[in-house]
């Protein structure tokens, strides 16, 4: 397997600071809507992390073009990023016209480099304009401003998943369908693995930052409730799964562009959200332990953990052909007590707690849960 280099971790680094954006615009706007536009933009900066991503396994991260164009990259998904906070708003114009540089720049590098490869350039050929089509709906998005921003940004999301789901089809050109794209897929594993570190190492920094706000006994023992939480995520994702996963996509052959496709471009974000949202529930935490529980601050604390462990559920049943039945029980349960929570008053601490044990029920399960009943 073709080891990820340094180049491209460097690069990864800067989506630490993307996902304590996202966080923080989550937390600043607790409901539908602001859940809604968080989804939007986790959507916007995923598809330029795992294009470069997939950009890498085909071009040669420690060349000096190719490091240039991703340090170029570094910078652009810095200021996507300082946009955020501000991307239904002032800033909207600002992060979409830095998207579109992103997406197209990226695919205009990527048909200079790869030329003498007949199949890389028909690939990059028929991306290039959809890429351009979606980049110049979220521009348009940003102009329009409003309700009628969410409504085009989220058409673009669509149309960018419909692009890939059926090979980016160009008439005159046909398409390039994932089943046919030759890929490492060892290497593409261990780039979203690299991801799910970084969004859990976002969840550490913010409770840590928040901690040393207001450092005593009941912050410490909030910061140790909320840090379990996020080792136990680490647990259910890296224990067994991840290696197993990884071999399953290095070794499936031509299936592997399509499994990629799947686990890596749908699934993987869905986990991250759930990381993001978790994240949330965590300085909740720290801030108020002991208050009575919002709806809100549930949905984070609780909902947070189902997310991700629904994502896992997927990518699981995926790529290892398991019966996710503890993961898929384990969101039932969470979700379920949410209006609970909620209707007994109960402190945002006892959530965070009920969280925890339930992660670690799913990581109990897998641990005493024999080969033959996987299957």
């Amino acid at each position: 397997m073709e080891q990820t280099t340094s180049m491209e971790l460097f690069f990864d680094l800067v989506f630490i600071f993307t996902t304590t954006q996202l966080a923080h615009y989550l937390i600043a706007h607790p409901d539908w809507r602001g859940a809604a536009r968080t989804a939007l933009l986790l959507a916007l900066v995923w598809f330029v992390w795992i294009y470069t991503a997939w950009g890498t396994n085909w071009l040669r991260p420690d060349q000096a073009p190719v490091r240039a164009l991703l340090i170029a990259l570094m910078l652009g998904s810095l200021l996507l990023s300082a946009a955020i906070p501000d991307a239904f708003d002032s800033a909207g114009l600002v992060f979409a016209l830095v998207y579109v540089t992103l997406q197209v720049g990226r695919t205009v590098f990527a048909l200079w480099a790869v030329q003498g490869q007949p199949w890389l350039v028909d690939g990059f050929q028929k991306t290039l304009p959809w890429f351009a089509g979606t980049s110049l709906l979220v521009v348009l998005g940003a102009v329009l401003g409003g309700a009628l921003q969410e409504a085009v940004w989220a058409a673009a999301i669509v149309i960018e998943v419909i692009g890939l789901s059926t090979g980016f089809p160009v008439p005159g050109l046909g398409r390039s369908p994932a089943e046919r794209w030759m890929v490492e897929g060892g290497h593409l594993a261990e780039r979203c693995q690299a991801f799910i570190l970084i969004a859990l190492g976002e969840s550490i920094l913010v409770t840590g930052s928040t901690l040393a706000q207001q450092l005593d006994l009941t912050m410490s023992g909030a910061f140790l409730l909320a840090f379990a939480g996020s080792v136990a995520l680490w647990w259910v994702y890296f224990a067994r799964s991840a290696p197993a996963a990884a071999k399953v996509i290095a070794d499936a052959g031509e299936r592997t562009g399509a499994l990629g496709r799947l686990a890596f471009n749908y699934l993987h974000p869905v986990m991250v959200a759930g990381i993001i949202v978790t994240s949330a529930g965590d300085e909740h935490l720290l801030r108020q332990p002991g208050a009575r529980v919002t709806t809100a601050a549930a949905l984070f604390t609780l909902g947070g953990p189902a997310l991700f462990l629904a994502g896992h559920a997927a990518y699981q049943a995926v790529l290892l052909r398991i019966r996710p039945t503890s993961r898929i029980t384990a969101v039932v349960i969470l979700l379920a007590l949410v209006p609970v929570g909620v209707g007994l008053a109960a402190p945002v601490a006892a959530c965070a707690t009920a969280a925890l044990a339930v992660t670690v029920a799913v990581i109990l399960t897998d641990r005493f849960r024999s080969p033959a009943r996987e299957r």
